[in-house]
């Protein structure tokens, strides 16, 4: 059984199996219709697999119609080597709960692209409008297409805690701010009374939840926030040991590894002489020092993020929203873990 050459058409499927054009219509949309026997579905159904019939997406959106699709877009690669590692988790948390929804996933990677950024919007177009609706990912991301979005009311879900001054965005996130509160609190009952926070400059919503979890803490005991900044390791190692600080909080990795070489240079050994603790696993948008040794060759202090799960309720929060359009925000908590470059301050302070 043929169609002839070309796309196959719901016409030519119809005609195929002695139907109407609206019964294979119905077919399609998994309408369980009392008007179309078992029989006559099945006959249907069998014609859609030998003519390897397949759904006009586009059209099917300009209708109003559901896709099964869930759009996947990463204002960063996650392909290079050396990203893969941070995306993975969080591409497969995504894979295997869209599959458990039965949803298919597009991967936006091409186009839109300007100044060496991706961007959601080519010309004005929204390019993610071929799926139902889609999960964002990255750091870097741009606050005005979020916006955008938020504005045509298109549903998405960021991976991660993001703000726009246009209304409430969808998020799943780790819960930055607790797990930096519970570190210092950590810390503190290891016996250090000078804990420093090393920051990077700007200001994202993933570095100020850090930045609120330390002040919280540090208010907690009365004790004056100690934050540098990250441009200069070495010149923010010497300003932290200028203050007394026994045990430094570093908002990455990759910041840390350099930190790390710093205090080598200094003839400090970590963590006798300085404790360091990594507020978060490795994170590719931080680049590390050249100097620095590899974070790989470390057991570091740090709160693991959740990426498999944040990925997972990413799409289940995005399957609700296709329902409701409410917004929906989600933070989980990080996993601790002490590893060794952290504890007791050599000599404990006991300064009020």
């Amino acid at each position: 059984m043929t169609a002839g050459s070309g796309r196959v058409t719901q016409a030519q499927v119809a005609r195929l199996a002695g139907v109407s054009q609206a019964v294979v219509s119905m077919v399609l949309n998994g309408s369980d219709s009392l008007r179309i026997t078992p029989e006559t579905r099945e006959r249907v159904q069998q014609v859609l697999r030998e003519t390897g019939y397949t759904v006009d997406i586009m059209g099917r959106r300009l209708r109003g119609k559901s896709n099964q699709i869930l759009g996947v877009f990463t204002y960063e690669s996650v392909f290079p080597s050396g990203v893969a590692d941070f995306y993975r988790p969080f591409l497969l948390g995504i894979e295997e709960e869209a599959e458990a929804q039965g949803f298919d996933l597009l991967l936006f990677t091409s186009g839109g692209r300007r100044d060496g950024r991706r961007r959601i919007y080519d010309q004005g177009t929204n390019r993610l409008r071929i799926a139902d609706g889609s999960v964002l990912l990255g750091r870097h991301n741009d606050p005005q297409e979020l916006a955008q979005l938020v504005e045509e009311q298109f549903p998405f879900v960021f991976v991660g805690r993001r703000e726009s001054p246009t209304g409430p965005i969808s998020y799943v996130g780790a819960d930055y701010v607790a797990a930096t509160r519970e570190v210092h609190e950590w810390l503190w009952q290891l016996g250090h009374r000078k804990i420093g926070l090393l920051s990077v400059t700007e200001e994202n919503e993933p570095t100020l939840d850090r930045r609120t979890g330390y002040d919280a803490a540090a208010r907690k005991h009365r004790r004056p926030p100690l934050v540098f900044l990250a441009d200069d390791p070495a010149l923010a190692l010497r300003q932290a040991l200028d203050e007394g600080v026994t045990a430094l909080l570093v908002e990455s990795s990759a910041m840390a590894d350099g930190i790390l070489a710093c205090a080598h240079d200094f003839g400090l050994a970590v963590p006798d002489d300085l404790s360091l603790v990594v507020l978060g696993d490795a994170d590719p948008s931080q680049q590390p020092a050249a100097h620095a040794v590899p974070s790989t060759a470390t057991d570091w202090s740090m709160f693991r993020i959740p990426r498999h799960e944040m990925g997972a309720h990413a799409v289940r929060v995005l399957v609700e929203l296709l329902a409701d359009p409410k917004p929906r925000q989600l933070l989980l908590p990080c996993t601790f873990h002490e590893g060794a470059t952290a504890a007791a301050p050599s000599t404990v302070h006991t300064q009020n």
